[in-house]
């Protein structure tokens, strides 16, 4: 056998071997972060609240107790998170919201929060109902908008020069 099949069957199998690693990884960090959700959702608390302010920003410039930045591990402390700025009775507090809730979060609104601690992990709406998000619309969608758009410009203003013309 050639020295470049038994390279090739080597390379092939460390590959195999490092998919089934990765996988088996993978799982047991999904299984984890499912069991820390249950968890959150347990010792959730629904609280009314009134939403100052929503932005994302840097976990060490918004504000949290030096406790929850240590908590934290250092190579996440410089991603941007999602911050609510929140009345809850008499204390305006800075937490932290879940990244699926974030947009429905309406600014200057008071709203019904389940919280843990200081994540927010879904909204209510008091009165009304929240202001869903728009859905983002694909390439070639917005493509055909704007297509159709100018076409029926174009359209108008053929009109237009043929309704002057039989004047």
């Amino acid at each position: 056998m050639p020295t470049w099949a038994i390279v090739l069957i080597i390379v092939i199998v460390v590959i195999i071997a490092a998919f089934v690693a990765l996988g088996i990884y993978a799982n047991k960090m999904q299984k984890k972060a499912e069991a820390s959700q249950a968890e959150i959702k347990q010792n959730a608390q629904t609280v009314s609240i009134f939403v100052i302010d929503k932005k994302r920003m840097k976990l060490k410039e918004a504000g949290f107790p030096q406790i929850v930045i240590d908590q934290t591990p250092k190579y996440l402390r410089g991603t941007k998170v999602p911050v609510v700025k929140a009345k809850i009775g008499p204390r305006v507090m800075n937490m932290m919201c879940d990244e699926k809730v974030f947009d429905y979060v309406p600014t200057g609104k008071e709203v019904k929060a389940q919280i843990n601690g200081i994540y927010i992990i879904g909204v209510k709406a008091l009165r009304g109902q929240l202001d869903s998000k728009p859905e983002k619309k694909g390439f070639w969608a917005r493509m055909r908008a704007k297509a159709e758009k100018t076409l029926e410009e174009n359209n108008k203003e053929k009109a237009a020069a043929k309704a002057k013309k039989k004047k």
